[in-house]
């Protein structure tokens, strides 16, 4: 039982795609590789880090990362470079700037410009004076419905 519980635990922990040749030396640089690579998105697995992708481009972009780290450069001409090679797509957390500050804004944008057609249409509706009476004819077949 303890085992089927063990194994259990291990299916349902995430597991990470980095390989045992991947890993650097260096603990410190590691950290910094894994923390980056938590930070990409991979191309082809859509909304998974390249850290947590098997995807043959996910390792490759692994291992740039590493390369650049040990070349000397800092998180954020790493992330720099990526951004630089691939686009902001690449970016998990994409940045509030540039072209994609239309994505930022579209959504509220969006929200706002629903909720003054919604207020538009109600008080239209309500102002509209288009409600016909009821004839006298219909007026006795509702109160012969309704038993007055």
């Amino acid at each position: 039982m303890r085992r089927l519980v063990l194994i259990l635990c291990l299916l349902a922990s995430p597991l990470f795609a980095v390989q045992p040749d991947e890993v650097l030396d260096d603990p410190v640089l590691e950290e910094r590789a894994r923390a980056l690579s938590e930070g990409f998105r991979c191309p082809v697995c859509r909304n998974e880090s390249i850290d947590e992708s098997n995807a043959g481009i996910s390792r490759d972009m692994r291992l740039l990362v590493r390369e650049r780290l040990v070349a000397g450069d800092t998180d954020a001409e790493v992330t720099q470079y990526l951004v630089d090679r691939y686009g902001d797509y690449i970016l998990l957390n994409p940045t509030a700037e540039g072209a994609n500050i239309l994505l930022w804004l579209a959504a509220p944008l969006m929200l706002v410009l629903a909720g003054g057609v919604a207020v538009a249409s109600v008080r239209s509706r309500s102002r509209s004076k288009d409600v016909a009476a009821l004839s006298d004819e219909e007026q006795a077949r509702v109160e012969e419905l309704l038993g007055r």
